[in-house]
């Protein structure tokens, strides 16, 4: 898959100071990586002797030994894969911790550690003291103080021993990090928090693997501490307190450091030494895809995510309503997202000690209300003891389809979006009359697809939900029913949750029920959300998102069905455009946004051609 790399990091097995044995060892995690797929190892510093050498490291014959141990890895290296080996080379009659990077058969290239403790003072040089143009080693390889790397697919590496990460800026896309810090009380975290705030910092991914407890426990003991990191997030982590002889392996998205990069402020590219090695792209097996990519997957989070969220909203809503008044008017359907925003405004109203009443929430039962619905929106106006209001809109509707000449049994376009305009018109008059504005209630899954009618429910003062996808607004409204904030409410609020979702504008089926479900006609929100977060965020292709959501999805939607709803994504998502364009104010909440006036600019009349073609090319 483009843009997947898989890499490894690996504690291997060690003995201090018996070179051929902890070669052996390394060889054998080099093999072990190279069958899984990986097209980077990193194992830790100084992992060809043990970083507990002491004074072993003034050894010429420890030296030498290393030295041709470093070649027997090298020749043994795959051509697809490169190894960081950590191992003390003698160059220009000095001594500096090295990490070797070894593959295509080859010592591919050195870098000399830079800031030393004052222990490793004892018995290496530092690296920032080496000249631009390197030093040389016995057998003429050029050792570096600080370098990145490109190789020949174009990833870009940057090697950080140890300190060296907290000190060091890299525009590289990968970050190679061997360390040897000794383990005690808190070191684990420390050491976790540095590598995410590194990979944060320079938007990278970061390899960091620190030595193991086969090192000496003379006076030191050493954690084996393991970490892969994405732009601030942890991937993988050997949390084991103390560890040694093991390998982590994941597949690393760098699409997303490339888009996130391709968007940040221009910066002077580093220079970089080219190496002849290709790294291939992994299959993804191994990616960890979120399904709802929007919301946490435990509950602890989700609650905690989703209630800062709600609380964003109302800050937002309580700071609108100070300037215009503190009043306002909203529909309520019984759906998820009317009574979100209705949840959001008695908070907003709580922020700024006004009373309830300064909400009238109003139902406009028409043809398409089943009496599900009708019976949510009554009991969750009157619980909440908001000012509540019901106008029916049948006989303004009817009066309306005689006006233009439309047959009222004819269920077009015509008929569904006629019942929305009159609710809009309802609310404008009503919001007049009490002197508020119409809060929106429209979510972010529907402005992508466009599911809305123009000048209808498309309308408002301010869109509370603007920023909240479909998949969120459940979980959002649920947390609140789970919760103490509202427990007047609270089972109805549940009763919301489990109701179809439907914008209500065909008539009921013969018992009084929902006919009309959404996720029927313009497919399951749980796929559409997948897909504008990977089609908005980081602007993924059609059959990158594709194998992704094969992956998330597997065992639930077929390779047939999320194609044919990632082409009506696509269409939808472009030939849409032209209502995002004119939306009213919204408070963003989250990374994916679509309002005109910064998160997404696109022209109404943008073609979606190479996306369609791209998915015609897609075999599910």
């Amino acid at each position: 898959m483009k843009d997947i790399l898989r890499a490894a990091v690996a504690v291997p097995a060690l003995k201090v100071a018996d070179i051929s044995y902890n070669k052996n060892a390394i060889l054998e995690r080099m093999k072990e990586a190279h069958e899984a797929g990986a097209a980077l190892l990193v194992t830790p510093e100084l992992s060809l002797t043990g970083a507990t050498c002491g004074d072993l490291f003034f050894s010429d014959l420890l030296l030498e030994q290393t030295l041709i141990a470093l070649h027997r890895l090298a020749e043994a290296s795959p051509k697809d894969m490169l190894t960081l080996v950590g191992a003390p080379i003698k160059a220009s009659g000095r001594v500096y911790n090295c990490a070797c990077l070894i593959g295509d058969g080859d010592i591919q290239a050195i870098v000399a550690k830079c800031h030393l403790t004052v222990a490793e003072q004892r018995y290496f040089a530092s690296g920032a003291d080496i000249a631009e143009g390197g030093v040389y080693t016995a057998d003429g390889i050029p050792l570096y103080g600080t370098l990145n790397f490109e190789t020949a697919d174009g990833t870009t590496l940057s090697i950080a021993i140890g300190r060296d990460l907290s000190d060091k800026q890299t525009d590289a896309e990968v970050i190679l990090n061997p360390a040897a810090g000794n383990a005690m009380v808190g070191a684990g975290e420390r050491r976790r928090r540095a590598v995410l705030e590194q990979s944060a910092r320079d938007m990278a991914a970061c390899l960091s693997v620190n030595a193991g407890e086969q090192e000496s426990a003379s006076d030191l003991i050493y954690s084996g501490h393991g970490m892969i990191a994405m732009n601030g997030k942890l991937i993988a982590e050997n949390k084991n307190y103390t560890d040694s002889d093991y390998m982590m392996i994941s597949d690393l998205d760098l699409g997303t450091i490339r888009y996130d990069r391709r968007k940040a402020p221009a910066c002077d590219r580093t220079e970089a030494l080219c190496l002849p090695v290709s790294l291939p792209a992994s299959d993804g097996a191994l990616l960890k895809i979120r399904r709802l990519p929007f919301i946490p997957d435990e509950k602890k989070a989700r609650t905690e995510r989703c209630m800062e969220i709600f609380e964003m909203q109302a800050a937002a809503l309580s700071r609108r309503l100070s300037i215009t008044g503190g009043k306002l008017t909203l529909g309520i359907s019984g759906g998820l997202d009317s009574t979100l925003a209705l949840l959001v405004a008695i908070r907003a109203m709580e922020k700024l000690k006004l009373p309830r009443t300064n909400i009238t929430a109003v139902t406009m039962p028409c043809f398409g209300t089943s009496d599900e619905t009708l019976a949510n929106a009554l009991t969750l106006m009157q619980n909440l003891g908001v000012t509540s209001r019901t106008v029916s809109i049948k006989e303004a509707v009817l009066q309306h389809f005689k006006d233009i000449g439309h047959d009222p049994t004819d269920y077009s376009v015509t008929y569904e979006n006629a019942q929305a305009r009159e609710r809009t018109q309802v609310l404008m008059d009503i919001a007049n009359q009490v002197g508020g504005i119409v809060l929106g209630t429209g979510d972010l899954s529907e402005m992508a697809l466009g599911w809305c009618t123009y000048n209808g429910d498309h309308m408002s003062m301010y869109g509370v939900n603007a920023d909240v996808p479909k998949t969120l607004v459940r979980w959002i409204v649920t947390s609140i029913a789970e919760s103490d904030l509202l427990p007047e409410a609270s089972e109805v609020l549940l009763r919301v949750v489990d109701t179809p979702i439907s914008p209500e504008l065909l008539p009921p089926d013969a018992v009084g029920k929902i006919a009309q479900k959404t996720e029927d006609i313009v497919g399951p929100y749980a796929l559409h959300d997948f897909f504008l977060y990977w089609a908005v965020r980081y602007q993924y292709t059609p059959s990158k998102i594709f194998a992704l959501a094969q992956k998330a999805f597997d065992g639930i939607f077929d390779g047939a069905t999320i194609k044919k709803w990632l082409t009506v994504f696509w269409r939808r998502f472009f030939n849409q455009q032209f209502k995002r364009n004119c939306v009213p104010d919204g408070v963003k909440v989250g990374s994916v946004g679509l309002s005109p006036r910064g998160d997404w600019q696109m022209p109404s009349d943008a073609s979606c051609a190479l996306w369609l073609a791209e998915i015609e090319t897609i075999e599910p």
